[in-house]
């Protein structure tokens, strides 16, 4: 799961994390809402996807969360 932290600056992958935490898994019980369970999710999405994200996260002030 190396490659998530060479394609993301870190800014941004905290953004994600934040994003997955709050809206993807919202739903998933607290002791598994984990920064490694949301690389999980991260690194399933598609470039695209991610860049979408972090455009929704700034935008919206998710990161300030």
């Amino acid at each position: 799961m190396t490659s998530i932290y060479r394609k993301v600056l870190i800014k941004d992958l905290n953004a994600l994390r934040t994003v997955v935490k709050t809206q993807h898994m919202k739903n998933y019980p607290t002791e598994k809402i984990t920064d490694y369970e949301a690389d999980k999710i991260i690194e399933s999405l598609s470039d695209t996807t991610k860049e979408k994200l972090i455009k929704l996260a700034v935008d919206y002030g998710i990161t300030e969360l």
